[in-house]
């Protein structure tokens, strides 16, 4: 439509560079297609939890103070937790990210004189002061909790002999990181985390399993809740919020570990009995039911970046024509100037904030300087169009979000269109 290549070029996107990514939209049609199923599948999914659960308008009201008998909170923590296939869940405005219902689950469930094992390497870089890899104030290994590793193997794969190794008597849990974080390792299925989990209760069947769950809820049909977990982790300024969510992160589960989860988040005690929702329901519904559709566009987005840099040289994970399992896509740029042109594009295509220009720079939880691109309404959240990365080798940058599919490609040719100015590509 001649139209719409006018509009693209009044936003300083090339005739060249919108070209190419209608080309790279032919051959991945059908992809999108598979999306559109699994979106609808899950969207069902949604749909009957609210149904079988009643929602009303009158969950939407606000409640303040201690907040008891509310009866739209308690309700949105059994919808998720049928959703999820859960015996419970604890979904709370005042979990403020998802290191934070990461930190509420492990501290909840883990005592001094527990090991925790991650048989998936080293954790994404915010939990390793959670958990004292590097040291912090009030971190498990200051209150007695122990820590090891199994590395992965190449390619991503399982340690299985070393993680039969690793687990013994002191043994408690066991954390899985879904997605990749800042590694560019591939993320694991559901399928993989299934197995994974069946091999490590197969050693010591009362062993504790956390999945961290971010990025990559509704990305399939079913959860790693589906396949043996113990307890799923989120934020909801990610995937499950929809993008409406203004705070939040849930934790789902069985019900003797959500029961310590809301002990550790109030007070012994107290738990799920209080915590006003301080009239944030409507959203946190209202992103709920819209997040398979949000996530799928997201995802688009993601398979559309890969290919579209892909066949340009540059290594993406995953790669343009492998499967995926999160909304992450993460693009080797080799350079510091690469990832600021990069993000730079994302940046002049955000609804917000639009006029800023994205510069390196110190972020509390990591050990190298990083850049964020992101115009969100909702401030931090990755479900919106954004992209970030830790500026070390492979100098890569992890793109996500994408509140709708047209925004996603919006924004990803305007990266490319970036990178051309900066004489990094040839179109």
């Amino acid at each position: 439509m001649e139209e719409l290549r006018n509009l693209y070029s009044e936003m300083g996107i090339s005739p060249a560079v919108y070209a190419y990514g209608e080309k790279v939209l032919e051959r991945i049609a059908p992809r999108f297609a598979e999306i559109d199923q699994i979106a609808e599948y899950n969207q069902a999914k949604v749909l009957t939890a609210f149904q079988k659960n009643r929602v009303s308008a009158t969950c939407f009201a606000a409640s303040t103070g201690y907040g008891y008998n509310d009866e739209g909170r308690d309700k949105l923590e059994q919808v998720y937790a049928d959703v999820f296939h859960t015996e419970a869940a604890l979904v709370r405005p005042h979990i403020t990210c998802g290191t934070h219902a990461l930190t509420i689950a492990l501290s909840a469930n883990l005592l001094p004189g527990d090991e925790l094992l991650s048989p998936v390497g080293l954790p994404y870089d915010t939990l390793q002061e959670v958990i004292g890899i590097r040291p912090s104030p009030c971190s498990l290994a200051e209150y007695g909790v122990s820590y090891r590793q199994v590395d992965l193997l190449e390619g991503g794969k399982f340690d299985y002999e070393g993680i039969r190794a690793a687990i013994n008597e002191k043994t408690k849990m066991i954390t899985i990181h879904r997605s990749k974080g800042y590694a560019t390792r591939p993320t694991f299925s559901v399928g993989q985390i299934g197995e994974l989990i069946a091999f490590c209760k197969s050693i010591k069947p009362d062993v504790l399993v956390m999945v961290d769950n971010c990025y990559g809820e509704f990305v399939e049909t079913i959860e790693p809740s589906d396949v043996g977990a113990d307890m799923i982790v989120g934020s909801l300024i990610k995937n499950p919020g929809g993008g409406l969510a203004s705070s939040g992160g849930y934790i789902a589960g069985t019900r003797n570990c959500i029961d310590r989860c809301a002990y550790r988040l109030s007070a012994p005690g107290l738990g799920q009995e209080v915590g006003a929702n301080f009239g944030l329901m409507t959203s946190m519904y209202q992103g709920f039911f819209l997040s398979p559709t949000v996530t799928a566009s997201a995802e688009k987005g993601a398979i559309f970046a890969a290919n579209l840099y892909e066949p340009l040289g540059f290594k993406c994970v995953p790669g343009a024509e492998e499967s995926r399992h999160d909304i992450i896509q993460a693009v080797e740029l080799g350079s510091e100037k690469a990832m600021i042109a990069f993000c730079k594009g994302i940046q002049a295509a955000a609804p917000v904030d639009s006029f800023a220009d994205p510069i390196p720079g110190d972020m509390p939880g990591y050990d190298s300087q990083v850049i964020m691109a992101a115009g969100a309404f909702v401030q931090g959240s990755t479900m919106e169009l954004s992209a970030d990365g830790p500026i070390r080798e492979p100098y890569a940058v992890y793109f996500q979000g994408g509140l709708t599919w047209q925004h996603a490609k919006i924004g990803m040719l305007m990266s490319l269109q970036k990178m051309v100015d900066a004489g990094l590509v040839n179109i």
